[in-house]
């Protein structure tokens, strides 16, 4: 009973091998993965494929970055998650269980790759890195999803594994940026061989990324910033903006030259993208006059959400915006009469069958790297330099230079109105909320439908791992 309350708690043991064998009713014990199965370079490799498509899965999905902010509304069927109601308790609570399985997975091949001899030593280090990287970003996702968490760096092998607590976030934190920067010195190139693997400048963008909230959130200074600014600069290298914004999404266009590193989607090995939950099934807009324009679908499609009204009238402030159709679509009937509105950024791909939402979940990309740069360098208050940043994007959505307030909180105001329009639904909103409220730019509780005062701004964990794990404590409100 003991080893399966483990698995409960933590990782669900080997849920998947390279040859789709599954192992998940087998107790897990070290000498069935040791002796087994890591014996030869093939099978690391095979074993990436599969992190690779579990890393893929749990990152398909809105619940924890995007539902929580404000760029959803109700849409047309289905209902709104807990998370978007800011109903969340312990008895609804999100589980953290398939992050936790990937954190296992990486944690078994950077045990047990490192013994295993490759004909090239740089292909190994760079398996390693890339395992590296995931485990990184999972972890940065547990971070801004529920504050202090568990760090495990062993696979759950044994029953006798101590059940863990959880660790404070500036811990955490500290823990994501030294995987990274292993991770940079693993990598035996600097270039970006192929844009559907993690990356040395990938693992700058995301060094990046957890810098700006280390220095935000967790109480961080300057070096942090300064820091966040060099490794955005160097995640950039031989990127370039699209002149067409609608091109960086398009499945015709998946090794452009603005993305950095994207999860890989295609019809028939994995298609229905979160992005389904805003688009509509033909049935719903049958009697658009535009219906042809509407990236609707057969099947596959579930309009459970809505671009929100705010988001809209964000991209409203400029008449020139040139995102705003390449974001949303209003379906529009017979005297203007408005039967819904959806997204559009990310339409799939059509084949004669139906639609297909395909389109790959980019991690990072050069129009995020060059607003991380302007956010960092407006919070040191070089607020100049950020506006000279902050019009790299406004330039390519055809909005002009910014010609604001110059003080920092202004600036720094609208860059995070920047990345609301520029970002719209690539799993970055709610961070970006809890970024600017931490600092004191904005208060996430007026921001945010459904907040009030005293819903805390992290995610609960559910009663029943507690039950399970008396090293637990519950997040801090509930």
């Amino acid at each position: 009973m003991k080893n399966y309350c483990l698995l409960a708690f933590l990782f669900a043991g080997l849920s998947f091998l390279p040859a789709c064998e599954k192992l998940i009713d087998v107790k897990p014990e070290s000498a069935i993965t040791a002796e087994n199965y890591w014996n030869a370079e093939g099978d690391v490799i095979g074993y990436l494929t599969g992190i690779y498509s579990e890393y893929r899965g749990v990152m398909n999905n809105t619940y924890y970055l995007e539902d929580r902010g404000d760029a959803f509304s109700p849409g047309l069927e289905s209902g709104m998650s807990s998370a978007w109601q800011q109903n969340l308790t312990p008895q609804n609570a999100p589980n953290w269980l398939d992050f936790y399985n990937v954190v296992h997975h990486c944690n078994l091949v950077l045990k047990y790759a490192p013994g295993i001899t490759f004909t090239q030593e740089a292909d190994k280090n760079r398996i390693l890195a890339q395992v590296k990287f995931i485990r990184a970003h999972i972890y940065f996702t547990l971070l801004r999803s529920w504050g202090d968490v568990p760090v495990v760096t062993a696979p759950t092998e044994s029953a006798d594994m101590l059940l863990p607590a959880r660790v404070k976030a500036p811990e955490v934190a500290a823990f994501v940026l030294k995987d990274i920067d292993e991770a940079i010195n693993m990598f035996p190139e600097d270039n970006i061989r192929n844009k559907a693997l993690a990356s040395k400048q990938a693992a700058y963008a995301l060094k990046a990324d957890v810098l700006l909230w280390k220095a935000k959130v967790l109480g961080g200074g300057t070096t942090d910033l300064t820091e966040a600014i060099a490794a955005a600069d160097k995640a950039s290298a031989g990127l370039s903006l699209e002149d067409d914004f609608s091109k960086v999404f398009s499945t015709e266009n998946r090794t452009g030259k603005e993305v950095l590193f994207a999860l890989h989607f295609l019809k028939d090995e994995k298609s229905d993208q979160y992005s389904k939950q805003l688009k509509p099934r033909d049935l719903f807009v049958q009697s658009a006059l535009n219906k042809n324009d509407i990236p609707y679908a057969v099947s596959g499609a579930r309009s459970q959400y809505a671009p929100s009204d705010k988001l809209q009238q964000a991209f409203k402030v400029n008449a020139n915006d040139k995102r705003a159709n390449a974001s949303f679509i209003t379906a529009v009937g017979a005297n203007n009469a408005v039967i819904g509105v959806f997204d559009n950024k990310m339409r799939g791909t059509v084949y004669p069958d139906n639609r297909y939402y395909d389109n790959d979940i980019i991690v990072y990309r050069l129009g995020e790297l060059i607003l991380f740069k302007a956010e960092a360098l407006a919070a040191l208050g070089r607020t100049e330099d950020a506006v000279t940043e902050l019009n790299k994007i406004r330039a390519r959505a055809g909005t002009g230079s910014y010609k604001g307030a110059m003080d920092k909180g202004a600036v720094e105001q609208e860059i995070l109105n920047e990345r609301f329009r520029e970002l719209y639904l690539e799993l970055k909103r709610w961070p970006d909320l809890l970024r600017f409220h931490f600092e004191g730019v904005i208060d996430v509780r007026a921001e945010v439908p459904n907040m009030n005062a005293t819903i805390p701004l992290f995610f609960p964990i559910p009663k029943a791992q507690i039950d399970i794990n008396s090293n637990l404590t519950q997040t801090e409100g509930y």
